[in-house]
């Protein structure tokens, strides 16, 4: 288990687990939000965002988080051994998103080089709670077809379906 692809529908803390488990394995972490927006929520190009993954996955280990399947894909997954998707419920995933959102609204928190979360932004079409909604249960459903799919059987596939469940695993990582 050297090279780990985070997955699952926004807000169900794939950053923040991400980041966990690379310290706990001493792994450089890969958050693809990060390379996929500039300020001002201006997308980066696809061209770029491969470029940047192609380098950083070449690594011996890694530990990346994000869904990204358009655009990288293709280049991430061939290279990854292990997939952890957390699959929470809809309603936990809800709760988590409205007050991080809150949050970093509220505290102007900086996140994806300088961007801000504003109102403008939550009650727009671009609405990242409005994302979750649109998105969930599509990706659930590709997950779980990707569970079985033979085209992935090299991979180590692990599904949460709690965090207390995420939790639990990561125990055996820490010293």
């Amino acid at each position: 288990m050297k090279r780990i692809i985070v997955v699952g529908t926004t807000g169900a803390g794939k950053t923040v687990f991400a980041a966990k488990l690379a310290r706990l394995l001493n792994a450089p972490h890969i958050e693809l939000d990060e390379l996929s927006w500039s300020p001002d929520w201006t997308p980066v190009p696809t061209e770029t965002i491969i470029e940047q993954v192609a380098g950083l996955t070449d690594e011996v280990a890694w530990v990346a988080d994000g869904n990204y399947l358009q655009q990288v894909g293709a280049l991430i997954w061939p290279r990854a051994d292990t997939l952890v998707w957390l699959d929470y419920p809809f309603h936990l995933i809800l709760r988590r998103l409205l007050w991080r959102t809150v949050r970093r609204t509220v505290t102007g928190e900086v996140h994806c080089n300088g961007n801000h979360e504003t109102w403008g932004r939550v009650f727009s079409n671009e609405s990242i709670i409005l994302w979750a909604f649109r998105t969930h249960w599509h990706r659930r459903r590709y997950f779980s077809q990707v569970m079985i799919d033979p085209a992935y059987a090299s991979l180590q596939k692990n599904r949460f379906r709690s965090p207390r469940e995420t939790e639990r695993w990561l125990e055996q990582f820490r010293p």
